[in-house]
């Protein structure tokens, strides 16, 4: 039996930073819709409500009948959570007309509540809500306060309810993790059994259960969550497990063969290697809108990933390396699309094939984990994430060839500079940033002297991002003698390209790509 921590999802952009949180407390947790709580789960140690976009007020406001848990499992309300139960127990939540938006410090703070034991006076917390909580529920008390908000924390601990209007998942909160780990292990009781090698040891078990003698196709992208999917189903199933790995033409830098040894020699996988570059550069042939881009691309790859695995007759199971945060990002609560995900959705009708996903419950840096317990190759392992429909995102307007060669050729410095520039640490710039990737500007061209010529070609623009969950990040400050020695090399060595930009693009943007 796995103990875990049940997450209600009333909308919040923090949501999936709790359950990140919670993981790092090795501790399982699902996230759930609000009105989704599971009943008679035995394994439930604990619930915590999430933060919302909406007031208590709203008419179209998220509510859940508290009396399902409370009072039966500890729980922890956060901003909206708080402020809900709050409501529901005949407390005040008012609207202030302003949003309580920011750093605070708790000037008071209740040391002889267990959810804020090793707390500091004066402790920076997060606020981020525009209604705010001016009376609480008869039975509960007063826990905490900053000089604005006077419940900022409140508890009832004979019902084992614990609330705060700030949030101690973000890093804002000095101590956000020391409130979690109060909670989780010392209330909720968490025997902190949650790790790499246990998802190993138990995901292995139950591929081997799930899939017996069947054979398994997966389709390889070439990046870290399918790497990862097919070398732990490798583990569990051997060579009842075939691979397809589809080239559109838009992968970077000679990457098709060095991942296909990396797979086939490293990984000892068997990989079906698929040339289909022809027909996607033709069915992309003056296409310049990024979402049909996406399109075509899942279209063909779909239609070419059929053709091959039919040819695989026994197959019973298609194996997919979706992760949590591509589910979370597929559908938010709020039922707002953040962005589509080729791998989030079910299978196409004709396929026929049962649904594997081993890696569905991991977030990004838990995939990597999980690399390292199965002793996968470090530098497939920290390779950075990539879209895909690949370049054709990176190239704004139509995509041909030639511009996908002056974006390989661009990119593949750019990515080997950062691999070879050490920091004072030791370790590479590549491994200190999320995700790093070079756009085209094709639609561009401006004139530039280059020794004695005058060049009139495109520019090029350089992005890393960096970013603690794979679900919000901020622009890298790179090194300026490191952009000074790429931009000079590219332009030097690049064909069609007399200029480097680099993108300071900061929040919200969420991801690396120029769509």
């Amino acid at each position: 039996m796995q103990q875990k921590i049940i997450i209600l999802d009333f909308g919040s952009q923090t949501t999936q930073l709790i359950g990140r949180r919670v993981r790092e407390l090795d501790t399982f947790c699902e996230i759930l819709p609000y009105n989704k709580f599971p009943k008679d789960d035995p394994n439930i140690i604990g619930v915590i409500l999430s933060g919302s976009p909406y007031s208590v007020h709203d008419d179209e406001a998220f509510k859940v009948e508290l009396s399902q848990f409370i009072g039966k499992y500890p729980v922890l309300g956060i901003c909206y959570g708080a402020q809900y139960i709050s409501y529901a127990g005949g407390g005040t939540v008012e609207q202030t007309g302003t949003r309580e938006y920011g750093r605070a410090n708790l000037e008071m703070i209740d040391c002889n509540c267990r959810i804020f034991k090793g707390f500091e006076k004066g402790s920076q917390v997060w606020m981020s809500h525009g209604d705010t909580i001016t009376s609480i529920p008869k039975d509960f008390r007063i826990t905490g306060s900053t000089s604005d908000v006077k419940y900022a924390a409140f508890a009832n601990e004979d019902k084992n309810v614990w609330c705060v209007q700030f949030h101690p998942e973000v890093f804002h909160s000095l101590q956000g993790m020391q409130l979690l780990r109060n909670f989780v292990v010392d209330i909720c009781k968490s025997k902190q059994e949650w790790s790499a090698a246990s998802f190993v040891e138990s995901t292995v078990a139950e591929l081997k259960a799930q899939l017996g003698n069947d054979r398994v196709i997966l389709g390889l992208s070439g990046g870290v969550d399918s790497s990862v999917c097919a070398t732990l189903l490798n583990k569990a199933i051997g060579d009842h497990l075939t691979c397809i790995f589809v080239d559109h033409g838009m992968l970077r830098k000679n990457e098709f063969s060095k991942v296909m040894e990396a797979y086939e020699e490293g990984l000892g996988l068997h990989v079906i290697g698929v040339d289909a570059s022809e027909k996607f550069f033709k069915d992309l042939e003056g296409v310049t809108d990024p979402e049909q881009k996406r399109k075509i691309i899942g279209r063909d790859f779909v239609e070419i990933f059929n053709a091959e695995a039919k040819k695989i007759t026994d197959a019973k199971w298609l194996a997919q390396g979706t992760i949590y945060p591509d589910r979370i990002e597929s559908l938010s609560i709020t039922g707002m699309t953040i962005k589509s995900h080729h791998n989030v959705g079910g299978l196409p009708e004709e396929m026929k094939l049962k649904l594997c996903e081993p890696l569905q419950w991991l977030f990004k840096d838990e995939v990597r984990r999980v690399g390292y317990e199965l002793g996968m190759p470090e530098r497939l392992i920290k390779r950075h994430p990539f879209p895909g429909p690949g370049l054709a995102v990176r190239i704004l307007g139509d995509v041909t060839r030639e511009k996908v060669r002056i974006l390989q050729d661009a990119d593949d410095i750019y990515i080997e500079r950062m691999h070879n520039y050490k920091l004072p640490d030791g370790t590479t710039l590549y491994d200190n940033v999320w995700q790093a990737g070079t756009v085209l500007l094709s639609t561009i061209r401006s004139v530039g002297v280059m020794g004695d010529e005058r060049t009139y070609e495109h520019p090029v623009a350089l992005r890393a991002v960096t970013s603690m969950d794979a679900m919000t990040a901020d622009w890298a400050h790179l090194p300026y003698d490191f952009m000074a020695e790429v931009s000079n090399e590219i332009i030097r060595k690049v064909k069609g390209v007399n200029r480097v930009c680099y993108d300071i693009s900061s929040k919200p943007p969420s991801t690396i790509e120029w769509e």
